[in-house]
C-alpha cells in the first residue's frame, strides 16, 4: 500500500473504484478527514491531462490499495521549469 503526499501524481483506474473505468491521472492535494468504509479514502486534488496540466479539480472516493503512483509525464513539476512568458 502506498503512502500519500500532497503533489503525488496517482494513476486511478478500476482497481480503485469502479467509476474510473477509464483511467486518470490525479495530482494529490490532501487526503480528506471524512469517515469511510476500511480502506476507502477521500482525496482532494486535480485531474491531469497528457501533456501535465491540471484541467479538473476534484474530490474522488477510492480503495487505497487500489492506487498506483503514475509514472513521470512530461510537464510535470520537477521535469523542468517551464519557459518565462515574454512581455
Amino acid at each position: 500500500m502506498i503512502s500519500l503526499r500532497a503533489g503525488d501524481l496517482l494513476l486511478v483506474g478500476r482497481q480503485a473504484s469502479v467509476q474510473f473505468s477509464k483511467p486518470i491521472l490525479f495530482r494529490v492535494i490532501r487526503v480528506l478527514d471524512r469517515p469511510t468504509y476500511d480502506g476507502w479514502i477521500w482525496l482532494e486534488g486535480y485531474q491531469i491531462d497528457k501533456k501535465g496540466d491540471a484541467v479538473d479539480r476534484r474530490s474522488i472516493f477510492v480503495m487505497k490499495a487500489g492506487l498506483h503512483v503514475a509514472p513521470a509525464c512530461r510537464g510535470n513539476r520537477g521535469d523542468h521549469a517551464r519557459p518565462a512568458r515574454g512581455r
